[in-house]
């Protein structure tokens, strides 16, 4: 099913298909997570990448609940936008000098969360509008991971990270 098919004939059907993308992106940050952690030189921001590592395993988690409420196998669908954050967040970060570096991985990793939080939203949005209010709540929860994180990652930058990349 992709994006604008004939298979979405329906909210509850656009629902399922966003739940898998989302699912999908989530699956692919968690894949990533550890080469950045491996690539980053600040150590809060190592700290705050190995910290949204286990928040992504839990939100993973919440995502597979949202399918069994749903009566459906948890299940990815390709996610190009996902995949285009990841690729050019690594070919950035491959032409960075060090000291450049962290600042590259916070503006990548904060494309990632913004692309969350809009996915999130509308999910929690649809969730609702469908009757889906546990689906919903669970959403929510994510949503302020992510939100958080973003915020996180903006106090990092402008403490230290930006400044060194400045210099």
């Amino acid at each position: 099913m992709g994006l604008f098919s004939k298979d979405i004939k329906n909210m509850q059907d656009l629902h399922l298909h966003v739940l898998q993308d989302i699912y999908y992106a989530e699956n692919q940050i968690k894949k990533s997570l550890p080469d950045i952690i491996e690539k980053a030189k600040n150590r809060e921001l190592t700290a705050a990448f190995k910290a949204h590592l286990g928040e992504t395993e839990k939100q993973i988690g919440r995502l597979e609940e949202a399918f069994k409420l749903l009566g459906q196998e948890p299940k990815g669908t390709t996610c190009p936008a996902i995949d285009g954050i990841i690729k050019e967040a690594n070919e950035v970060a491959g032409e960075c000098e060090e000291k450049a570096l962290d600042a590259a991985l916070v503006a990548a990793a904060q494309a990632v969360e913004h692309y969350e939080i809009t996915r999130y939203g509308t999910l929690i949005a649809w969730s609702e509008e469908l009757g889906h209010a546990d689906i919903a709540k669970l959403l929510t929860t994510t949503l302020k991971e992510e939100i958080a994180t973003d915020k996180k990652l903006t106090t990092i930058a402008e403490k230290r990270v930006n400044l060194k990349a400045a210099g």
